[in-house]
């Protein structure tokens, strides 16, 4: 393929460091285009994509379907703002809350505003259903918990790289260990927890899969409390991990479910707070929304990116191939000293590399990995997220397997 840029990759990057903010640490390559399962940088070289922009193309890059539906709506109406009606939203809102059996869904449009839009509403329902106390609701988050970078997110994070240097930070959150019921049922004899927030496996933690069991115990304990349980689904949803959403695999149906990245396929910002009557109804007009949150631009896109995941069964596929990936990986790491663990759920995965979490084991692994042909990133020093557009068959997952053992046993070897 000839290259579709005329900057090189060096060039571009140089671009990006003079002109741009240094709030990334990319991996050293520059994409121009993607299709499928596959990008290219600029200079035409052809990648597997294992990070599907942290899950938010489970569909692939550049769905026909998802694209066809964002180029016919935009030459008709893009966004109106929620001051007046238009004849996409209410279609939209009918299809989501039918789909994941909600009474109601407030759009939004990236992943953190659903996150702020649940914290808004379960602040609402503590003071106007629970009856909590004005100004004296709590609410409990995970430890090593990561669902954006807002002042909200980084006061409920427990990583210095998210919070260090934004204080003061907002009032009225509490961290409970992630995986603890015992810690989970202390802190809710508080009579003022209003939710308890979690991610069903924390992604940017680097794949942290909880024991089997925990998300519905940690539902009932809510439960038996009042508590509202808000499932941050932003990188576990639309079928990431072998279900339409992470929770399906325990029966747990969240009081708030927040979705974002897929809900698009990665083609337009789009995410939702979804949640029953009781629960929405407490906020009124003009107390929360987006000039963008609801465009008939993002709800064409969002449809037609759902219907794709139903359409072509991604969520079974997810769950297919995934075993087929650590089972994989698994026997490899049985003979390696380079792979201490591997871990995961449907296709979000990790393989935790045996050095420590300052050394630059995983990274120069990735570079390698890259070099081979499969994109990459390392999360927490030492540990790297597989994570696949949805599409992949078995073909090329097993292709990828084989890159990744190839480039492991070659990087152990020197």
């Amino acid at each position: 393929m000839a290259a579709l840029n005329q900057l090189n990759s060096q060039q571009a990057i140089e671009l990006e460091n003079k002109y741009g903010a240094h709030n990334y640490h990319p991996l050293p390559v520059v994409l121009c285009k993607g299709e499928g399962v596959y990008v290219w940088d600029v200079e035409g070289k052809k990648y597997f994509d294992f990070l599907s922009a942290y899950s938010a193309v489970n569909q692939g890059h550049c769905h026909p379907r998802i694209v066809d539906a964002l180029t016919e709506q935009a030459s008709i109406l893009t966004l109106t703002s929620r001051a007046f009606h238009n004849n996409v939203l209410g279609e939209y809102e009918k299809f989501v809350t039918e789909l994941f059996g909600y009474d109601k869904i407030l759009p939004m449009n990236t992943g953190v505003e659903g996150g702020e839009t649940a914290l808004k509403l379960c602040r609402k329902w503590a003071y106007n259903v629970k009856g909590i106390q004005e100004n004296k609701a709590k609410i409990l988050f995970a430890e090593n918990n990561f669902w954006g970078r807002t002042l909200a997110a980084v006061s409920s994070s427990t990583d210095p790289s998210a919070f260090k240097d934004y204080g003061p930070y907002l009032p009225g959150f509490e961290i409970v260990k992630y995986n603890d019921l015992s810690a989970l049922e202390k802190a809710l004899e508080d009579p003022n927890v209003a939710g308890f927030m979690v991610e069903p496996i924390q992604g940017e933690a680097g794949v942290m899969v909880p024991d089997e069991g925990y998300l519905k115990k940690a539902y009932d304990l809510c439960k038996s409390k009042n508590v509202l349980f808000i499932a941050d689904e932003v990188q576990t949803g639309i079928s990431r991990t072998g279900k339409l959403y992470c929770c399906q695999h325990e029966g747990v149906k969240p009081d708030i479910l927040i979705l974002g990245k897929a809900l698009s396929g990665g083609v337009f910002p789009v995410s939702a707070a979804l949640a029953d009557n009781e629960i929405m109804m407490t906020i009124k007009p003009g107390e929360h929304g987006s000039t963008f949150g609801g465009n008939p631009l993002g709800c064409k896109v969002a449809m037609a990116a759902l219907q794709v995941a139903v359409d072509e069964n991604l969520a079974e596929n997810a769950e297919k191939l995934g075993k087929i990936f650590r089972s994989k990986l698994t026997e490899f790491s049985f003979k390696s000293n380079l792979v201490r663990t591997v871990r995961g759920k449907g296709l979000l995965n990790a393989i935790i590399i045996n050095d420590n979490e300052k050394s630059d084991t995983a990274w120069n692994i990735c570079l390698k990995l890259r070099d081979n042909g499969l994109l990459a990133k390392p999360t927490h020093g030492n540990i790297i997220r597989f994570a696949p557009p949805l599409v992949m068959n078995e073909t090329q997952l097993l292709d990828c397997v084989d890159i990744i053992i190839k480039t492991l046993k070659d990087f152990e070897e020197s």
